[in-house]
């Protein structure tokens, strides 16, 4: 392939020896190097004991997304998990995770694989275990998945089994789509007279975001709705580097008028969100927004969650409404919980991952694309006038900014090594607040912070940052950086 001609830039799963390690969102791997047929089916046999241990006739949905070898891959897991006792349920066609976390709950399963990256590059795969609640896995289960697979590694285990064909068949399609129009105001989106653009970025949303709001009277044109195992050689990350057809699209004559880009990413877990001129809203500044708007139009007098990295602008909205906000580790499995309990309104991470009271536990790009488009429908507003009239509302400006490190294996150390220290003062800066939820979090006396954490997911570091204003966040970016890397 192509793409993988490029460094690595990911590794969310190693394979070191006979051991994996499931990161914040799964195991992923370059295909044919870690992500290979026996390292799958050893980890579906792990999971089919996992299962086992737990109920007697377990059933497991299984489903996969639009990359090279999705299908096979999924079709090799089942065929394992049969072998176990396990029963299957095989998705037909590639599915958005949200989609089968929604059937997971509706067909009371003990749970689903998903064949996913998400937005990882086109040489990636990545398998997700999501549990009965419809969340992705929580640690001590991977845990227990990652021992049972080094148990069988260990030994040399081939896993057994039991034909590739004649599965029982799940469409989670309908179901979800059936489940949107009970959460979304399409109706709003008819009478302002809505047109939307939609990006598929090729992934697994194409058939349902688009279909989504075609099936409701909405105008929509959907860009890169195709399969491309090589995702136009890059990845299907709605980056807003990656954005560009949809933004070139906003202003195309044929898509002339429309108010709104929606993007989602490769198991459409993710949201990218363009404005009418095509500029870029941040996924935090979206949370924010619609966090806002949910309160404001559902009449939901509870709280929202964020992870420790993302923006202090959802607290701001929460207190506004005289609402809680909670905070919880990097890693969606955390926010899901709180929605299962039914304890807030919108939970949510600045890497784009977004649910809502009475969905499922997990992220779902599709939701958040929509619920944009209804708001701004609602509200005859721009996203850039939304928001700086929040701003206003709140008496602040909010302007996060996230940067990635490559670092060596001592520059590693060294970071892991200072994340431990107690700080007083950083760089000349008063701190007020220690946070170690998830890495190193210092918020300082003005209400600016810093946090920097070794990625679950990807060879980094992540830093990020959060100030009244984009110059201060970049200035404040560029200490950090210094800092990490001195």
């Amino acid at each position: 392939m192509r793409a993988a001609l490029r460094p690595p830039r990911y590794n969310t799963l190693a394979v070191a020896g006979n051991r994996i390690h499931f990161g914040t969102s799964g195991w992923r791997a370059i295909i044919a190097d870690e992500f290979t047929f026996d390292n799958v089916r050893r980890a579906a046999a792990a999971i089919a004991d996992h299962v086992g241990s737990r109920s007697k006739s377990p059933t497991l949905i299984v489903g996969h997304d639009t990359r090279f070898f999705s299908e096979e891959f999924a079709r090799a897991a089942a065929a394992v998990l049969r072998a176990h006792g396990v029963r299957v349920l095989l998705c037909g066609e590639p599915a958005p995770t949200p989609a089968i976390a929604h059937e997971i709950l509706r067909r009371k399963t003990d749970g689903a694989i998903n064949f996913t990256a998400s937005h990882n590059p086109a040489e990636y795969h990545g398998l997700k275990f999501s549990g009965p609640d419809g969340a992705p896995a929580r640690p001590e289960v991977t845990r227990d998945i990652e021992e049972r697979f080094a148990g069988l590694a260990a030994r040399g285990q081939r896993a057994e089994m039991a034909g590739k064909n004649g599965f029982e068949q799940t469409d989670p399609r309908e179901p979800y789509l059936a489940r949107l129009a009970e959460l979304v105001d399409f109706g709003a989106m008819r009478k302002a007279g809505l047109r939307v653009v939609c990006d598929l970025l090729h992934g697994a949303g194409a058939g349902y975001l688009e279909r989504a709001l075609a099936d409701h009277g909405v105008p929509v044109a959907a860009l890169r709705a195709n399969r491309d195992v090589l995702y136009d050689g890059d990845g299907p990350d709605v980056a807003e580097s990656n954005l560009a057809p949809l933004r070139e699209a906003l202003g195309a004559s044929a898509t002339a008028g429309a108010r709104i880009g929606l993007a989602t990413d490769g198991d459409a877990d993710r949201f990218g969100i363009l404005d009418a001129d095509g500029s870029f809203v941040q996924p935090n500044h979206i949370l924010a927004l619609l966090f806002d708007y949910l309160v404001e139009t559902r009449g939901w007098r509870l709280g929202a969650a964020r992870s420790v990295a993302t923006t202090h602008l959802l607290d701001a909205v929460a207190n506004l409404h005289g609402l809680p906000c909670q905070e919880t580790p990097v890693g969606f499995k955390y926010v899901g919980e709180l929605i299962q309990k039914d304890q807030i309104t919108l939970g949510g991470e600045e890497s784009a991952g977004l649910s809502i009271r009475g969905h499922v536990p997990e992220k779902d790009g599709i939701l958040a694309g929509l619920l944009v488009a209804e708001m701004v429908a609602r509200r005859g507003s721009t996203l850039a006038e939304q928001l700086r009239t929040l701003f206003r509302r709140v008496g602040a400006e909010f302007w996060p900014l996230r940067i990635n490190l490559a670092l060596s294996e001592d520059l590693k150390a060294r970071l892991a090594e200072r994340l431990q220290r107690d700080y007083t003062a950083w760089q000349g800066r008063r701190v007020a607040r220690t946070v170690r939820t998830d890495g190193l979090k210092l918020v300082f006396t003005d209400g600016s912070w810093i946090l920097a954490r070794l990625s679950g997911t990807e060879p980094l570091a992540r830093l990020y940052v959060e100030t009244n204003s984009p110059e201060a966040s970049s200035r404040l970016g560029t200490e950090a950086q210094r800092w990490v890397l001195q």
